[in-house]
């Protein structure tokens, strides 16, 4: 029900417990919070799982008017709104989804002030007067979700969303928070710039996820290979992703044969179908739901252990957008790449069938960074975070310390089964002269032709072949220096600007090494080689529980859901479902201090989970 302005409770913090169960704020929420409130705009860039929703869920229910969400998919919009109806908050979508009744109801209730929050497609906004409709009528705030798809250089871009601009000129005095979790340099600067954004105050939390494992093998037999990955996962949910519709299908009825509950969902399917697919995943009926890239964005589930990359994604924000769809609960989950020489060939195909030569050198550059993360010999989460110019993920992920220790995050395939390091200080020094020599001007395939004395005509014409460093390099292969110019990159001495076809610029990191100051041990290329397996993520201290408790609150709690026609996860999340099995609640005051239990579920669910509890012990 709407919260009337005098029910409006007094602090966030208070909202927080009271609506949405939780006793504290995660990094950066509060601040973001604070500021819609006072009136303010925001750009938010935070992880998937990292809380973006509750960035603006919170101040509409603490600023006068409806909120209205600008969302890009119907079912992510329905995710949305079912779990903020099973909070007690007022929240309606507007779509076409809805039938002619239902729309004229939701816009009833907008107009009689009854709404809290309303998720609107951004084709819904722009079009048949809408705008105009909102201009007659209290808002609260804007918030712009995936707010990547404003900007070319994003990988998801929506012409669409690029006319989303018009909300700063028309609506001034309405706070704007634009939000995404998948945004490097150049694609935060175009949403700043599209949206009018440029007073706004930026909140950049990081994109580390440490509780997925990044794992990448050698694509060898990969159905097989899958299997094993697969075999003591019991009834975990995941998706597996492929790039083509006849893949996808072949990869689920096999998996079907083999026992489990899969499913295929790609665009070609019926809608119904892929509804039906959605649906049953959400709700727990199919274990694995093998995909094309259609789906996903729409996915709000937040107990999904596993994701496959049965193919090699066309570039890392698809690759993090795609994985970071595991663990959104904070729970152990895994990330899984098997990656083939084949996947380059295919991916090259599919990016030169573009006639635009901007777009052509943006996605050759984009391709060379994901195939950069297959090879790479460093920590993957660093060589991820490096990609985004994350530089505040806490330990620098697989930079060597001054007693030559790898220092490492822990819970990635290089981290956990180290390659051998050598001492190449004195190569890195002649990369990065190299790079500076001909005047940061060039991309990494002509630096290394310089540095291994190539003889080609274009080198000849820019007098390269004068140079100092002209053949110092000669003792090394390209192979070679291509891992070390990529490690060079990973660790935050050399960057790739992508808006000027990809040429190689020193950053500040290089100068002490340059000097001598410093020692660099890089990792050797490894060897083609099956990859041992490694041992699955543990749970830490604070998340070990009771398991048979576990899994019979998820019993209930699936039975609860299914009774009301509503995924599992609406009525409580894992995290949630972990700390009961840990703590054993007995009476309403401590069920209410576990996280995620907030007033209202207390009074619609409490009694049914402390019996369960009380009957287990």
């Amino acid at each position: 029900m709407q919260l009337a302005a005098s029910e409006l409770l007094t602090t966030p913090h208070t909202t927080l417990r009271e609506v949405f169960g939780y006793d504290s704020f995660r990094p950066h929420q509060q601040e973001i919070i604070d500021e819609l409130i006072a009136g303010r705009d925001a750009f938010v860039l935070m992880p998937t799982g990292g809380g973006k929703s509750l960035c603006y869920q919170l101040p509409a229910l603490h600023r006068r008017g409806t909120a209205i969400v600008v969302s890009p998919l119907i079912s992510l919009m329905k995710d949305q709104v079912d779990a903020l109806q099973d909070l007690g908050v007022a929240a309606a979508c507007y779509n076409s989804s809805l039938n002619g009744e239902e729309a004229r109801d939701v816009l009833g209730r907008l107009h009689n002030g009854k709404l809290d929050l309303l998720y609107v497609s951004p084709e819904r906004l722009i079009s048949g007067g809408f705008i105009e409709r909102l201009s007659t009528l209290e808002v609260a705030l804007f918030a712009i979700d995936e707010a990547h798809c404003v900007s070319q250089w994003g990988h998801d871009f929506r012409p669409e969303y690029a006319r989303l601009g018009i909300l700063r000129e028309r609506f001034a005095d309405v706070p704007l928070v634009a939000l995404t979790a998948t945004a490097d340099s150049h694609t935060r600067e175009d949403i700043v710039r599209v949206l009018g954004l440029s007073q706004a105050s930026r909140h950049v939390t990081g994109f580390d996820r440490p509780n997925i494992r990044y794992t990448v093998l050698d694509k060898h037999r990969p159905f097989e290979q899958l299997q094993r990955f697969l075999q003591d996962r019991g009834n975990q949910a995941g998706i597996v992703y492929a790039l083509s519709r006849r893949s996808v299908e072949e990869i689920a009825r096999r998996l079907s044969e083999d026992g489990y509950r899969a499913a295929a969902y790609h665009a070609g399917l019926p809608a119904a179908e892929r509804e039906r697919v959605q649906d049953d995943f959400l709700k727990d009926e199919l274990q694995i739901v093998v995909a094309t890239v259609a789906f996903g964005m729409g996915i709000d589930k937040p107990n999904v252990r596993f994701v496959v990359h049965y193919d090699m994604p066309r570039h890392i924000e698809g690759y993090y957008q795609e994985t970071g769809r595991a663990g959104r609960d904070g729970l152990p989950s895994e990330a899984l790449l098997l990656y083939g020489a084949q996947d380059i060939v295919t991916a090259k195909r599919l990016i030169e069938n573009t006639q635009n030569v901007d777009q052509l050198r943006i996605e050759t550059h984009k391709l060379n960074a994901m195939v950069a993360l297959t090879e790479a010999v460093t920590c993957r989460r660093q060589v991820l975070l490096n990609y985004f110019g994350d530089a505040v993920a806490g330990p620098q992920y697989g930079v060597a310390d001054e007693a030559n220790r790898q220092v490492n995050c822990g819970n990635c395939d290089i981290c956990l089964n180290p390659p051998e390091l050598f001492d190449a200080t004195v190569h890195a020094q002649k990369a990065l002269s190299c790079v500076y020599r001909v005047d940061q001007r060039f991309g990494m395939k002509y630096v290394i032709d310089v540095l291994r004395g190539a003889e080609t005509e274009r080198v000849r014409q820019l007098g390269h072949d004068r140079l100092s460093t002209y053949g110092m390099g000669a003792d090394l292969s390209e192979q070679q220096w291509t891992s070390i110019f990529r490690q060079l990159i990973h660790h935050g001495l050399l960057e790739q600007d992508i808006a000027n076809f990809s040429i190689l610029r020193l950053l500040p990191a290089a100068r002490p090494l340059l000097r001598g100051e410093q020692t660099l041990y890089l990792a050797r290329p490894r060897v083609k080689e099956v990859v041992s397996k490694v041992r699955r993520p543990r749970d830490a201290d604070n998340q070990a529980c009771d398991e048979k408790l576990f899994e019979a609150l998820r019993t209930l709690r699936k039975a609860l859901a299914d009774a009301e026609g509503k995924p599992p996860y609406i009525v409580f999340g894992d995290a949630t479902l972990v700390q009961m099995a840990r703590e054993k609640p007995r009476d309403d005051g401590e069920l209410l201090a576990i996280s995620g239990v907030g007033q209202h579920k207390l009074n619609k669910y409490g009694k049914a989970f402390l019996t369960a509890i009380a009957e287990y012990a």
